[in-house]
This record gives C-alpha cells, structure tokens and sequence, in this order.
C-alpha cells in the first residue's frame, strides 16, 4: 500500500534535511511542474480530483480556476497555508509540519505557481512552537537550495515564503478570520461575495489551502492524476490521515486509502478499552454530528459520511464510550466553541454561552424539563445561514446529534437532578 503522505516519516521524530529529502525524490515533483505553464499543473490537480483536506472537502483544482491569470491580473497574488489546527481532537497537519517540512514547501511552490502567487505564507498556531522550529530551518535550505526567492531553478519564476506564528484563538483558522489576523486585525469573518480567490489578503487574488491538501500536490505531480485516484477506495481520492483519540488502546494517527471504514480505523487504533463499549464517535473532530456503532462500516469519505448524517471534517475521529457522560462531553465542547467565538456575531456569542450555561446546569443537577427544547432550538438556530462563518453551525452538529441519539441521557439529568456519571 503506498502512502505518499507519511513515506518519509520515521520513528526517530526528526525530519529529513534537504539533501536527504531530495534523495527520497523530494522536489521532484516541483521540477516537473516548473517545467509546464500554470494552467497545465492546475489541470493536473483538477484531474487528480484532490479535496480539501481541511474540513470542508472542496475541490482543489477547481478552487484554484477561480484566481485571474493572465496579464491584466492584479499582483501580488498570495498563496496560504492554513497551519492554525485548532479543532480539538485534530492532530493530523502537526504530523507533517513537524515530521516532513520539505514536504508542504514543495506543495506550496507548486500551488503557488499554479495561481502565479508572488508571495505565501504558513499560518502557524502559537502552540506549535517546534514546528515552527524546523519549518524555518527548512525555509533557510529551500531558500539556499533555490526552491525560493527570485529566479527559482534558473527560471522566470519568482516566490517569498514567510512563516507567521499566530496570535491564536480558534477563529484564526477560519479562511476570512485568518486573512484578517494575518493583516493584523482581528479575527472577524469577512461577509462574501468577495470571495478571497479575488480579493483576499490586502484585497488581492489569494488562496487559502489546508497543509495535508498542500502535502498531497508534490505527488500528484510526480506521479500524476490517475495514480492518485487509483489510491483511493472509494469515490474520492488519495489517501487520508485518519485519527482516533479518546478510549482506544492506540490513539494516534495512520494514513489510509480515502473511504477506509469506521471499524478499519479504529482496528488500527488497537480497538476500544478493555472495560469500555463504543457509544458514539465525533468522526470529523470536534465540529461533526456523532455517529454510532451502527455506523462502523460506513466509509470515511465525504459523501459516505454526510449520507450518515455527519461529515468527514478532518477525519480525526472522537471516541464516546459507555462510562463518560454524553451531556458533560457535549459540555465539554460547547464550552470551548463558546470563548472560542470572535462574538461578531449575534447568534454564535449569545447563543453558544446560552447552550454552555444549560448544559452546566444540567451537569449540576439543575436542569428542567423545558431545556431540552431550548437546547434544540439552539441548535437548529445555530445552523447554516444563520451566522456570518462556520464556527456556530460546527458547534451546533455534536449538540444536536447528542439530543438525537442520547436524550434519554440529558433526561435522566433532569429527572434525578445530577449526572449519573459523578
């Protein structure tokens, strides 16, 4: 089984310096693409049918079609990388980050030569501080080597890479929220249209793309579209890095085949606790509606889990087993959504410390009959079009799967009026 994602990845939690990564055949694939105009290597990626891999799934190369090239485009035009990583349960893009750096700066030259970017950036989180460590170790030999700067391999094209380290807050990984931090305001949603593909970071062409999509790009180029459909096992394309925290006997991190199933995943998790049953998992982190055990053997694809009624999100699922509580779990998650808000708008700050402030009361033994209407009305008013960004319709999805498949369990709270699990 090939896994171009974590084939240079070793046990020893250091990465491969330049020498060592082009040895492996790294920044071949940026060779080639330098090789062909712009418009091919985007071609390239649209037949590849690469989705994002950073929780909404849109399709790359069409993403990219949305730039204006030619002449009469306006420049600079920027490419970013979306490095933010703060969906609790998602810890798939530090991997690559800290493991094989090389890696997202070739995607990224390859991605920002097929829109003609001049400049990229690398959105950090703060938190990660020895990715950001060997991320700029590996900008100062991709700059030595000629992958950056002006001229690169000799040829026409020219690109600044620079690393920025948030400020953090879990609003900076919104796209709009992100290119407003990263002009130094604060991290509010942008209203669309427009979108950033035509007015983006300082009001220029600009994408912003997930790390593991950008990690996938070198290998698509070097090795072409077909066969990286053909690693796939479903309708999607490519592999995935899959995850699994919480009650399992091996949490962590594995790439498989797009459209490996519930149970393959957590096989190679080790299988849920010796004492413990799987109740529900979160598939997507944080921000996705639970499925049960009776989904186990759905496929972990984008259209595979949305007809389950959730969504593949970033495909780092979050075990719930029988002995944690579903109401304190679900607590546990509103909590962080609530003072993640940027409070821009009305429904997601009022409504999320509305939905926290329930919940409390619930756990404390203080909750009434009528709150577990007032906590679905929330959650349908929570929902899509009703919020300037996604951060509110994300919080929304384990709330209102949890009062799906667990209510008797917020009613028994109400009922002996405190948690059973305490």
């Amino acid at each position: 089984m090939e896994l171009p994602l974590t084939q240079n990845i070793s046990q020893e939690n250091t990465p491969r310096e330049i020498y060592a990564y082009e040895k492996v055949g790294g920044y071949h694939g940026a060779r080639k693409a330098l090789t062909m105009t712009p418009n091919d290597v985007q071609k390239v990626v649209t037949d590849s049918k690469l989705r994002g891999r950073g929780g909404a799934g849109f399709p790359t190369g069409p993403k990219w079609s949305f730039v204006p090239m030619g002449d009469a485009a306006p420049h600079p035009k920027y490419l970013i990388a979306n490095a933010d990583e703060m969906e609790p349960g998602t810890f798939k893009d530090r991997l690559l980050l800290e493991r094989d750096p090389h890696q997202l700066i070739e995607g990224m030259l390859i991605s920002a030569y097929a829109i003609q970017a001049d400049i990229a950036y690398i959105f950090l989180r703060d938190e990660y501080r020895l990715a950001a460590k060997r991320l700029m170790q590996a900008i100062q030999e991709a700059y030595h080597a000629n992958y950056l700067g002006k001229r690169i391999l000799g040829g026409d094209y020219h690109l600044e890479l620079y690393l920025h380290v948030s400020a953090g807050r879990y609003m900076c990984g919104e796209e709009t929220g992100l290119l407003n931090a990263l002009e130094g305001k604060r991290a509010n949603p942008r209203s669309k249209p427009p979108f950033p593909q035509t007015s983006g970071l300082f009001g220029k062409p600009t994408i912003v793309n997930n790390v593991e999509t950008l990690c996938n790009v070198p290998h698509i180029m070097a090795h072409g579209a077909e066969w990286f459909r053909g690693l796939s096992v479903s309708s999607d394309s490519g592999t995935k890095l899959y995850g699994a925290s919480g009650r399992v006997n091996k949490p962590g991190l594995w790439e498989l085949p797009m459209g490996a199933t519930v149970r393959e995943i957590l096989d190679h998790a080790g299988g849920i606790r010796d004492g413990y049953k799987l109740r529900g998992l979160l598939p997507g982190g944080a921000s996705t509606d639970f499925l049960t055990p009776e989904h186990l053997d759905v496929k972990m694809d984008y259209d595979s889990v949305t007809k389950a009624g959730s969504r593949l999100g970033t495909g780092t699922m979050i075990i719930l087993d029988d002995k944690t509580c579903p109401v304190g779990f679900v607590l546990n998650l509103e909590h962080f959504f609530a003072q993640e808000s940027c409070g821009w708008c009305t429904p997601c700050w009022g409504g999320l410390q509305f939905v926290e402030r329930i919940l409390t009361a619930m756990e404390n033994g203080q909750g009434r009959p009528e709150h577990i209407e007032i906590l679905a009305q929330h959650a349908r008013n929570l929902g899509p079009g009703n919020t300037y960004c996604a951060l509110a319709p994300g919080a929304a999805e384990p709330l209102q799967s949890a009062l799906k498949y667990f209510r008797e369990d917020f009613e028994r709270h109400i009922r002996e009026k405190r948690c059973p699990w305490k």
